[in-house]
């Protein structure tokens, strides 16, 4: 088969290189993919949100099946383009997306069918955001309604960072939202559990915990995710039937009520408080950085689940894992998620020699004249598989001490929760 992986991070290196292990697999083109990717496929830099140019580029490549890797084209709707002009391609339709693309489209789908989540009120307007802070007790979240790269959500202790936060995404700080949703502040454990889902049935895809807070003791601004590590030591079996009842059934049965049945990856961002699970939020596609720490787990053909799945025939698959637990840490750019420089060279990388349970993922990275350069805020995804979450971290901090990149930072703390 030919395939086409759309997206540039760390999550799409990972993919990339499990669709390349794939019996099934014959060529690979990333779009546009990044230094890490251009080792086993052939990176063409397109815009993939320019869909007639990405359209010509799949034909005269003669691609039998897109995946999409991040959120952005799935929210403007490219699955829906792509099986108009009869490509098959994994992923949400344009409707399904709004599950990431719209806090309020969620939030509503949750009223509506009494999925367990944290009370809320859509504002779109300064008037109601002080209507709503009279009655509500501190802290508070406030959620840009549309996609916001992770930095779309703020947790508030006062009022006036409540005000302030409201007004900045008013007035047109995240060009996807108008609105904001306000939302209680739920104090427990977090879990992300991902499911690979057809129009039919669907199967649960593994656990993660990922460490949004930029700063060690998960402090500071948030960002796309600075570590991450599988499986989820929270997520027993009692638990997962409890998500799955509550949460991820309810949801698929709104959406085929609507005539838009959910194909894909489906990401559920949970909080866990007092052994029962509440929605915090829905990715429609795999999360990065837990895609790192997950896919090392497979033992499938990850092709033949995504071929079945776009089949309708994801029933007919045993997911398997191994027993090994996966932990990564990003090597980040100075600066990120605020300003940063890009350009950087990364010189150690290619003298590293890595054993069959370590691995480099490449995120923000790019070739230019055979020199490794920096090309974003997270830049490289320090990955290790083992029996022993201590043990991996220590693995995966030497590796980062080898690299020696004078202008990174990344947290030594990833995985404090079970370590």
């Amino acid at each position: 088969m030919n395939i086409a992986l759309i997206g540039s991070g760390g999550r799409e290196h990972v993919l990339c290189q499990k669709i390349y292990e794939s019996k099934l697999s014959e060529n690979i083109i990333c779009i546009p993919g990044n230094a890490g990717t251009s080792k086993i496929a052939k990176n063409i830099d397109v815009d993939f949100l320019k869909f007639r140019e990405l359209l010509k580029i799949l034909r005269s490549n003669k691609i039998d099946l897109v995946i999409v890797g991040p959120e952005e084209p799935l929210v403007k709707g490219l699955i829906d383009f792509l099986t108009k002009n009869k490509i098959r391609a994994f992923g949400p339709n344009k409707f399904a997306a709004k599950l990431e693309g719209s806090k309020a489209f969620m939030k509503s789908l949750c009223q509506k069918n009494k999925i367990p989540t944290a009370k809320f009120k859509i504002c779109k307007n300064k008037g109601e955001v002080i209507k709503f802070l009279r009655n509500s007790k501190l802290p508070l979240v406030v959620k840009a309604d549309g996609l916001a790269a992770g930095k779309g959500v703020s947790i508030c202790t006062s009022k006036n960072d409540v005000l302030k936060h409201s007004s900045e995404i008013f007035k047109g700080k995240f060009k996807s939202s108008k609105k904001i949703v306000l939302e209680e502040f739920l104090n427990g454990e977090e879990v992300s559990c991902f499911f690979i889902v057809d129009k039919n049935n669907f199967k649960f895809f593994g656990s993660a915990q990922d460490h949004k807070r930029v700063g060690e003791k998960d402090t500071g601004p948030n960002t796309g995710g600075m570590g991450a590590y599988s499986p989820a030591p929270i997520l027993n079996k009692k638990l997962k039937r409890k998500i799955i009842k509550k949460i991820v059934k309810p949801t698929l049965a709104a959406l085929k009520r609507k005539n838009k049945p959910y194909t894909g990856f489906l990401y559920v961002g949970l909080m866990i408080i007092e052994k029962e699970p509440y929605l915090i939020e829905y990715n429609v596609r795999m999360g990065d950085p837990e895609c790192q720490v997950i896919l090392p787990r497979l033992n499938n053909d990850l092709l033949k689940i995504f071929y079945a799945a776009v089949k309708n025939k994801i029933n007919k698959i045993s997911i398997r894992w191994k027993q090994s637990k996966c932990m990564t840490i990003v090597l980040c750019s100075k600066g990120y998620p605020g300003k940063y420089k890009k350009d950087k060279v990364l010189k150690n990388i290619d003298r590293i020699t890595l054993n069959k349970n370590s691995f480099i993922f490449h995120a923000g990275t790019k070739l230019i004249n055979g020199k490794l350069l920096t090309n974003g805020g997270r830049v490289l995804n320090i990955t290790s598989i083992g029996k022993n979450f201590i043990k991996i971290r220590k693995k995966i901090l030497k590796l980062i001490k080898k690299i020696n990149w004078k202008d990174g930072f990344y947290r030594k703390d990833i995985g404090w929760r079970v370590i």
